[in-house]
């Protein structure tokens, strides 16, 4: 059978894919994280965090950065409404957190997010799982979020063959059935297909003749062989059972249209003038 995968458009004011940062340091990495994506997976679908989850293990992804965004720092304070010390994250031998020593009234935290950003991940694997996915995608069980709570994601999420050329997609996409949704081709290859979907502030869409006619993009596909690899799968996504398996990736870079003029200038190689 020839594979098939669902297209996600991840836009919105914030998001943070965060692999490293836990209490008091959150981080975000530059790109949606195979964890965060999962889990939005997974909540649509309406799984609990005890669920086990080696269904959706066993998908391929890619995700192309479309449009960057930027580094936001959240200045967070942490203090009791009663006005009492914070507690500790030591705990005694009944299991109860012991109070800070010295006691302590505010925490400082930091958290990290990316502000403006868009991205395509597209996912691969079973039809039928993926067309189980699109009917949740649809219509979740649980609230969706770009890798935290506090970021939902912006409509249109799911980019359909269809609508994917059309500048400005409805929110239901144009779906009658879940078939609708499936791209043809593993991700790598739908990601070459896929439209441009920056904004227009970022495409300069109001300029038309200071955009290119076409725009290289960085991509990121699960690769057995590839030369990097993520420690972002994870085992569950339950509290008490958490941790993560590496996968093998590998970066790539796709040519996509912009509508633009054919007016873009060509490659330059800085070594063509030294012979090489």
């Amino acid at each position: 059978m020839n594979p098939h995968s669902l297209v996600l458009r991840l836009a919105g004011p914030l998001q943070s894919w965060g692999t490293r940062g836990q209490f008091n340091w959150r981080d975000t990495q530059n790109e949606p994280t195979k964890s965060g994506i999962l889990g939005l997976l997974a909540a649509a679908r309406g799984y609990r965090r005890q669920d086990q989850i080696d269904d959706l293990l066993g998908l391929s992804l890619g995700v192309r950065t479309d449009q960057p965004g930027s580094l936001l720092r959240d200045y967070h304070t942490v203090s009791d409404h009663r006005g009492r010390p914070l507690l500790s994250a030591a705990v005694n031998a009944k299991g109860a957190q012991k109070p800070t020593s010295p006691a302590k009234l505010t925490h400082v935290t930091q958290r990290y997010y990316l502000q403006d950003a868009v991205f395509v991940a597209a996912v691969s694997g079973p039809t039928s799982l993926l067309l189980a996915l699109v009917d949740a995608l649809r219509a979740p069980a649980f609230p969706l979020a770009l890798g935290r709570r506090s970021c939902p994601p912006a409509l249109p999420l799911l980019l359909t063959p269809a609508g994917s050329n059309v500048k400005s997609e409805p929110a239901t996409n144009a779906i009658r059935t879940a078939e609708d949704a499936l791209w043809d081709g593993r991700p790598l290859d739908v990601l070459t297909a896929v439209r441009w979907q920056a904004s227009d502030t970022h495409t300069a869409a109001g300029r038309p003749h200071t955009r290119p006619a076409v725009v290289d993009l960085p991509v990121t596909v699960d690769d057995d062989t590839g030369d990097d690899a993520r420690a972002d799968v994870p085992r569950s996504f339950d509290p008490h059972k958490r941790g993560f398996n590496t996968r093998r990736v590998r970066q790539v870079w796709v040519r996509i249209p912009t509508g633009g003029p054919d007016t873009a200038p060509p490659d330059h190689d800085p070594f063509a003038l030294l012979g090489w």
